[in-house]
């Protein structure tokens, strides 16, 4: 006794058109371009010691290899017909597009402090990023932000100077800090 399911007694599927999702082509070819530029680098670098037993070219030719490697089964998969799905958005509703207007602000957030971070300094400007991008972004707290955005600047700075010996501008701030 044989039991008929769904499937049989629907008939055969439709056939379902191949979708091509051709960033991953574009992340495959990034892939092979970044993979070649490593192994072109890896064969122009002189022997290390004789008594290394792996010279240091060898991690650029597996690096590199690994990253052809990579590119040539994306194109492969993607050629093939293999889409990722698209991720359910927590907070986001994916059927909206970009707010170009958001990033636009966040790009002149961005282009003001590359342009004043030698001048003011990063205590100054990391904070005004913080209290930009925040304000961009939604927060309608502002002396919060400030204190918040005060905070991580000045951390981060003595983090990087004091603590790491890595030279961060002061700015205005130098003999200051």
């Amino acid at each position: 006794m044989t039991i008929a399911t769904e499937k049989t007694l629907a008939g055969p599927e439709p056939a379902r058109s191949k979708v091509v999702d051709t960033a991953q082509y574009g992340l495959a070819a990034f892939l092979l371009v970044v993979g070649g530029v490593v192994l072109n680098d890896a064969a122009g670098l002189e022997k290390g010691f004789a008594d290394q037993p792996v010279q240091p070219y060898a991690f650029g030719f597996v690096i590199g290899t690994v990253l052809v490697l990579l590119s040539v089964l994306l194109a492969v998969a993607t050629w093939r017909g293999d889409v990722t799905e698209a991720e359910d958005g927590e907070d986001i509703d994916l059927t909206h597009g970009s707010d170009w207007a958001t990033v636009a602000k966040l790009g002149v957030v961005f282009v003001i402090v590359v342009a004043t971070i030698s001048w003011l300094g990063w205590a100054i400007v990391g904070a005004f990023l913080f209290v930009g991008t925040a304000r961009v972004l939604g927060s309608r707290t502002l002396i919060l932000d400030i204190a918040i955005g005060t905070a991580l600047s000045l951390l981060t700075w003595y983090g990087f100077y004091v603590g790491l010996g890595i030279p961060i501008p002061a700015g205005v701030l130098d003999g200051v800090l």
